[in-house]
This record gives C-alpha cells, structure tokens and sequence, in this order.
C-alpha cells in the first residue's frame, strides 16, 4: 500500500490566487475577482482537498452561476487539487473597502 503524495500547501496556494486573479466578474471586467476582495479564504490541505470561500458583489448578482462555475472548473483543473470545496457567503457582505489598492487604482477610485 503506497502512501499518498502530500502537496506542498504553500505552492498549490500560489497557483489558486493566480488563477483566480485570471477570473473577472463580466459586470466589472477591469479588476479580477481577487483584487475585487471576493475571496475570503482559501485553506489547502496536503491531501490535496480545498475550500474556497468567496461573496459576490450582491447577493442578486445575475451572473452568480457563471462566476461560481468559472471559479470551480479553474480551481479544479489545477494540478494537486484533488477536491474542491467552494463556499459561498454573504457574511460579512462585501463592500469597495474589500478591493485591494491596485483595484480601487483601476477603477478610478484613489
């Protein structure tokens, strides 16, 4: 019986971030999901299991299901994930104080 092959967490977490930062809400197109401050939480087990925990802008967004699944076949494509767990919530609800610098930058708001 073969022991299964830990991943390293720290590296698996890197390759999520970078891909979530190719993910962008259609409704605001010039700033990724990440720096939009939608992800909460990302924990990386070393078995290779993952919960991503995010908000969207609005608990009514029309484009929910799209930027849900978008965030799910791109996470799981990601070499060593071998489970994704994806949280969605609205606690704390997100507001323009969540973006990172470089997005409020981008969107004209510094």
């Amino acid at each position: 019986m073969s022991e299964e092959k830990k991943v390293d967490t720290f590296e698996l977490e890197t390759k999520i971030v970078a891909t979530l930062k190719n993910i962008y809400d259609p409704e605001i197109p010039a700033v990724n999901i990440y720096d939009l401050g939608l992800i909460y939480e990302i924990d990386v087990k070393e078995d290779g299991r993952v919960m991503v925990k995010m908000t969207l802008t609005a608990p009514n967004c029309p484009i929910a299901d799209q930027i849900l699944n978008d965030v799910k076949q791109q996470i799981e494509a990601i070499p060593g994930v071998k489970e994704l767990d994806l949280v969605l919530t609205f606690d704390p609800p997100w507001d323009k104080s969540m973006m990172s610098e470089e997005a409020m930058l981008m969107l004209g708001m510094l």
